[in-house]
C-alpha cells in the first residue's frame, strides 16, 4: 500500500506529530511551508474582506448623492465657492504653498478651456464641409462643450479639496517669490482667454445659452392657427 506525504503527519495527545520513516526531509519542509502559507493567505484574506467591503459600500454610496447632486447646479457650485473660500484663508494665513497655488490655478485654467470649447473642433468641420449654423436660416446645432458642466464643476471641486489637504505637509512648501507667479499666471490667463475668444468670434459659436434660437411651439402654433382663421 503507497502511503502519501500527507500521511507522514500523525497527531497523537502525547507528542505533535512523528515522522515515518519514508517521508523525507525535503518533503517536510515544503509540507510546512505550504501550510504555513495556506494559513496566512487566509489570514490576509479575512482581514481585508471588511476593508474591501467597507470601500465598496462608501464608493457607491458616495456615487448615489453624487449622482443626486446633478440637477441642482447652484447648490453645487456654491458648496465649491465655499471650499475655494476655506483654501484661499488656509493659505493667506499660514503665508505659504504658492507653488500648490500656482500648480491650482493652472489645472483650473486648463478646464476652463475645455468647458468653453466646443466638444468638436470647428477647423475639423469646415473641413468636412459642416459648420456651425452663422444664419437665421441655417439649421441650429446645439452648443456641445468638451468638458460638460458636471464635470468640470467635480474637477474643480476635487482639486481644491485636494490641494487643501496638500497644505498639511510641509514638503510642498517649495519656498518662492509668489509675485513672480502671479504675475505669470495671469499673463498667461489673459493670453489664452484673448486666444479663445477670437476662436470664438472666428466660427461664431458662444459657449452660453443666452443668444442662441429656442423652440417657440406656443407661438408658432399660435401664429398658425391666426393665419387660418383670416
Amino acid at each position: 500500500m503507497i502511503r502519501s506525504e500527507a500521511s507522514c503527519f500523525l497527531f497523537e495527545s502525547a507528542r505533535p506529530f512523528y515522522l515515518c520513516r519514508s517521508c523525507s526531509f525535503e518533503s517536510v519542509v515544503m509540507l510546512l511551508a505550504l501550510a504555513s502559507m495556506e494559513g496566512v493567505v487566509r489570514e490576509g484574506a479575512s482581514a481585508v474582506a471588511p476593508i474591501a467591503k467597507w470601500r465598496n459600500d462608501f464608493s457607491r454610496l458616495f456615487q448615489y448623492y453624487l449622482d443626486r447632486s446633478t440637477p441642482h447646479m447652484t447648490e453645487r457650485w456654491l458648496g465649491t465657492l465655499a471650499v475655494a473660500v476655506i483654501y484661499i484663508l488656509r493659505v493667506y494665513f499660514i503665508q505659504g504653498f504658492y507653488i500648490v497655488s500656482y500648480g491650482l490655478g493652472i489645472y483650473i485654467l486648463n478646464l476652463l478651456i475645455g468647458f468653453l470649447s466646443p466638444k468638436v473642433d470647428p477647423e475639423m468641420e469646415v473641413l468636412d464641409g459642416a459648420s456651425l449654423p452663422t444664419k437665421g436660416s441655417d439649421e441650429f446645432k446645439p452648443f456641445v462643450r468638451r468638458l460638460p458642466e458636471f464635470k468640470f464643476w467635480y474637477a474643480i471641486t476635487k482639486a481644491f479639496c485636494i490641494a487643501f489637504m496638500m497644505t498639511f505637509f510641509s514638503v510642498f512648501d517649495v519656498p518662492v517669490f509668489w509675485p513672480i507667479l502671479l504675475i505669470y499666471w495671469m499673463a498667461l490667463f489673459v493670453l489664452t482667454m484673448k486666444r479663445q475668444i477670437m476662436h470664438m468670434i472666428k466660427y461664431k459659436y458662444i459657449p452660453f445659452d443666452m443668444g442662441k434660437q429656442k423652440y417657440g411651439g406656443k407661438k408658432s402654433a399660435a401664429s398658425s392657427s391666426g393665419s387660418r382663421k383670416d
